[in-house]
This record gives C-alpha cells, sequence and structure tokens, in this order.
C-alpha cells in the first residue's frame, strides 16, 4: 500500500513539474533543470512523466528525454518483476 502512495505520489509530482515546465517554456519564464527531471522519472515517475511529455508535446524533441525516459520505465519494471520473483 506504502508502495503504491508512493509511486501515485511521485508521478502526480512529476506529471506537475512536466507541465510547469512546458508553460515556463512558453512564457520564457526560468525552467526546470533537465537533471531535475529526470531525477523525478527515476525516482519513480516515468511512466506519468513520458505520458504527460507527449500529451502536451514537451520535450518531444530531445534524445535524452525520447529514448532515456522510456529506458528509465524499462529498469524500473525489471527491478519490479525482480523484486517480486524474490518473495
Amino acid at each position: 500500500m506504502i508502495f503504491i502512495l508512493y509511486i501515485a505520489s511521485v508521478s502526480l509530482i512529476s506529471a506537475a513539474v512536466t507541465i510547469i515546465d512546458k508553460m515556463n517554456a512558453k512564457r520564457k519564464a526560468r525552467r526546470i533543470p533537465e537533471k531535475t527531471l529526470i531525477l523525478l522519472a527515476s525516482l519513480g515517475g516515468s511512466a506519468a512523466m513520458f505520458l504527460t511529455m507527449l500529451i502536451i508535446r514537451h520535450k518531444t524533441r530531445h534524445i535524452k528525454f525520447m529514448i532515456g525516459i522510456p529506458l528509465i520505465m524499462l529498469f524500473q519494471v525489471i527491478f519490479i518483476l525482480w523484486f517480486l520473483t524474490q518473495f
């Protein structure tokens, strides 16, 4: 249960930060550092961030994000499957 709440929270934050970065880009305001976006994806928000990126068309021309975020997702899925088989 705690794991689900954690993933839901990180996913919500990741989607919100992605949307904020898109809005700031349009306004030419201060942007969210790419390191922060990658960190949020690595902490468990990768699926939400990737889906949000596709929906709002943000960072879709950046190979670092269009390949990197799905790779992070893949590693997270592999880790979760490995972890579940240990019990």
